[in-house]
């Protein structure tokens, strides 16, 4: 019996060359013509298991937490217990996403509880330990991802990044089945709770697929139940949040409107007083009452309406455009996500900048390594400053420098941080007696400058295309959405073009729009592919149409290798459990073994898998050996099926005279 690359190794004409399907030894699979789509929506998808509760995470750059709500009262949706510690002047509802590992590398703390005990080690000690922040945005600017990527601690040691999120995720589900016990009064169990991880809808499917393998590992379901774990993008979350919004639940920052009746001055006034007591109570109890009505900003909008949901976070800003189906309220992504790393966090940077001009990149690179207790603390001191920052402010702000930071500048350079910020020519940055950086308000706002310039560039941009001209809200939603400087720059720039709105509790509203997806996952039936997706064949060789490289004979047969089958463009509308099938019969009847190569593309118009950008994703292997040969017809036929809009794929190849069938999930991080 042959194998099955004896077919492909038989036929390498003299001129070889490289072909991913010679090397990798596929078997030669033709197209059965005609292909066909077929908008079948998988019987299965409505077969939901049923949980008692769901739990949503936001894993944010800065900040995370979680929320929960029992299946039995969907309406309430309960945020988590008020954390230890927490920052004067920064509101903690979420705790910081800060990892601490002690010298073994086993998990020690998460959060505040992480960063004080980081921050009363010895510096000596603290060089020992392993200490991350902000690491969430690796998985974005990461072009290779695998799971074997590193992260870097504050001590410079390096540490697998799947170890670190899986920590993390292990610590939120303890913590939340330890508060669904107490509540319960007895032991909850994992397998009563469904879970949603919510990431950025930018991210590549790498970084998504990594975020479901370290949920894997944390013990959050498991690739056999993997319907107990879902993907929600942060942007679709939030605009599930804002459907269900009350005017008082909101900020109108376009005070041209009247809203439902009310100009926005009175709603300001006399109607918010109650709103507030309402809402001032809710915070009190940590349950958000949602209100199974759609909200009043809602019932303006009509058949085929439109609105974008700016979600500005720590690490990201994503774009979403949806449009309103009705009856029931359904949403359909018109434009696919877009943004990039525009998030808070580019202030942070643009303040380590002007720490760099006034005392020198050399020292700052040293006083990180040397102190990173030290440093973290000059940070948060700058959080808590960076809040306080808006447009109409006149008192300066003042940043205390830490006492190590003035004493090892002493040491390092000889002389005093006075005399540096003297020296530097930096003049809306003062020396106070007191120990402080004090900052003009315009230099604090100069801090905010490029990182706004890009997000108003960003929607600029987005607001050009036809899908979005005629847009009728902005809901602006994300920890950094709490930026008056932020809220004023969207405000000047497109209130003209649409109204500019901000929910209450603005961090909060993806958290909460995440769990109301996780109690119906049905409510997105549109979304658009971000990749184009297609799989290997042989075609016949068309003379003058195939390049002469490409061209392999087998018994007379003349084959174009390596053509791009596609199954669907990037950018195209996919319907939540939209089947696309085609079949395909093996180049070599006698194939025992089929293999099916699955390859994306960011680019839409791709003919070869050899084209530059094709990346590998997904392998179909279907065994037919033991099929019995005698019912078996000359042209077999193997159908394969790819399942697409949801936020994850899966396919599927089925020998259709044995119904024998492999399954797949679309796999980018091990090829």
């Amino acid at each position: 019996m042959k194998k099955m690359t004896d077919f492909l190794e038989e036929t390498v004409p003299t001129s070889a060359y490289s072909s991913p399907a010679r090397s990798l030894g596929d078997t030669g699979i033709t197209p059965l013509s005609p292909s066909h789509i077929v908008n079948d929506a998988d019987p299965n998808v409505s077969e939901q298991q049923t949980f008692l509760v769901v739990v949503a995470i936001d894993f944010g750059t800065t900040s995370s937490g979680y929320a929960y709500s029992f299946t039995k009262e969907p309406e309430c949706i309960h945020v988590m217990r008020r954390w230890e510690g927490g920052d004067p002047g920064v509101s903690n509802q979420k705790t910081p996403t800060t990892i601490l590992l002690t010298p073994e590398r086993k998990f020690h703390s998460f959060g505040y509880a992480a960063r004080d005990f980081y921050h009363d080690l010895d510096p000596n000690e603290a060089k020992q330990w392993l200490y991350l922040e902000k690491f969430k945005m690796k998985l974005h600017t990461t072009g290779d991802l695998t799971m074997d990527t590193d992260l870097t601690a504050a001590n410079g040691k390096k540490v697998k990044a799947l170890e670190i999120f899986a920590y993390a995720l292990q610590y939120f589900k303890e913590q939340a089945l330890k508060e669904l016990s107490d509540q319960a009064g007895s032991e909850f169990e994992n397998s009563d709770v469904r879970w949603v991880i919510t990431v950025p809808a930018i991210w590549k499917q790498p970084a998504k697929q990594f975020m479901r393998q370290a949920a894997y590992q944390a013990g959050l379901a498991s690739p056999e139940n993997s319907e107990q774990l879902i993907i929600a993008l942060e942007p679709e979350a939030a605009s599930i949040y804002c459907r269900k919004l009350r005017l008082h639940q909101m900020t109108d920052l376009s005070s041209k409107a009247a809203v439902n009746g009310y100009s926005s001055s009175d709603t300001v006034g006399a109607g918010f007083a109650q709103a507030k007591e309402h809402i001032r109570r809710n915070r009190q109890s940590r349950t958000f009452l949602v209100e199974n009505v759609i909200g009043e900003i809602w019932s303006e909008l009509e058949e085929g309406d439109k609105y974008v949901v700016v979600d500005s976070g720590g690490g990201t800003v994503d774009l979403t455009v949806h449009q309103i189906r009705l009856p029931e309220g359904h949403l359909k992504e018109l434009y696919k996500a877009t943004g990039g790393p525009y998030g808070s966090l580019g202030v942070d940077y643009e303040f380590e900048k002007l720490l760099c001009k006034i005392f020198g990149e050399d020292f700052i690179e040293q006083f990180k390594i040397k102190r990173p207790a030290a440093w973290v603390d000059l940070m948060i001191a700058f959080e808590s400053r960076k809040r306080a920052a808006a447009p109409d402010r006149t008192n300066p702000l003042n940043i205390t420098l830490p006492f190590s930071f003035i004493d090892y500048y002493k040491k390092f350079r000889g002389h005093s941080v006075e005399h540096a910020l003297r020296k530097s020519n930096v003049d809306f940055v003062k020396w106070s007696s007191q120990g402080m950086l004090r900052m003009s308000p315009d230099a604090m706002n100069a801090l905010f400058k490029p990182t706004i310039d890009s997000i108003i560039e960003h929607l600029r941009d987005l607001f050009q295309k036809p899908e979005v001209s005629t847009v009728k809200f902005l809901f602006l939603v994300g920890g950094f959405a709490e930026a008056p400087l932020l809220q004023q720059a969207v405000q000047a720039a497109f209130g003209d073009k649409c109204r500019v709105i901000i929910p209450q509790d603005v961090g909060l509203t993806i958290l909460k729009g995440a769990v109301l997806f996780g109690l119906d996952p049905a409510v997105i039936k549109v979304r658009r592919s971000p990749l184009t997706y297609g799989v290997g064949v042989l075609n016949r060789y068309v003379e003058g149409k195939h390049p002469p490289e490409k061209l392999l004979v087998k018994d007379g047969t003349r084959w174009c290798t390596d053509v791009f089958d596609k199954f669907i463009s990037a950018d195209q509308s996919v319907a939540l459990g939209e089947l696309v099938k085609r079949s395909y019969t093996p180049a070599k009847p006698s194939q025992l073994v089929i293999v099916i190569n699955i390859y994306s593309s960011e680019l839409d118009d791709v003919s070869f898998i050899t084209d530059p950008g094709v990346k590998k994703c997904g392998t179909l292997r279907l065994d037919l050996t033991g099929a019995s040969s005698t019912n078996v017809p000359a042209r077999r036929e193997i159908q394969t099926l790819m399942q697409f809009g949801d936020t994850e794929i899966k396919a599927t190849a089925i020998d259709i005279a044995t119904s024998k069938s492999v399954k797949v999930g679309i796999d980018f991080l091990n090829y």
